[in-house]
C-alpha cells in the first residue's frame, strides 16, 4: 500500500508531520522525506501512522491507502 495524493497533501503540514514525527519516532525532516518517496509499504502505512494521520487530517484508511499494483498481481493476457 502506498498513501493517495490527496493524503500526502493533507499530511504535508507542519503541525501534522510533527505529530506524525513524534509519534513515530522520526525527525520532521524524516517525515517530510517519507512523504516525498512515498514508498509502498513504508513507515507511513502503518496502524500506528494511520492512527495519527485520521486524528489529524479526519482521513479514513480507505482515502488514505492505495494498493499498488505489481508485476505479479496484473493479468497476463495472450494473444491467440
Amino acid at each position: 500500500m502506498k498513501l493517495t495524493i490527496s493524503a500526502i497533501e493533507a499530511i504535508n503540514k507542519p503541525d501534522t508531520r510533527l505529530r506524525l514525527a513524534l509519534a513515530l519516532g522520526f525527525s520532521e525532516t524524516w517525515i517530510r522525506s517519507l512523504l516525498a518517496d512515498n514508498k509502498e509499504n513504508g513507515p507511513l502505512t502503518t496502524a500506528k501512522a494511520l492512527q495519527v494521520i485520521h486524528k489529524e487530517t479526519g482521513l479514513t484508511q480507505d482515502v488514505v491507502l492505495v494498493e499498488e499494483k505489481t508485476e505479479d498481481t496484473k493479468v497476463q493476457t495472450t494473444d491467440n
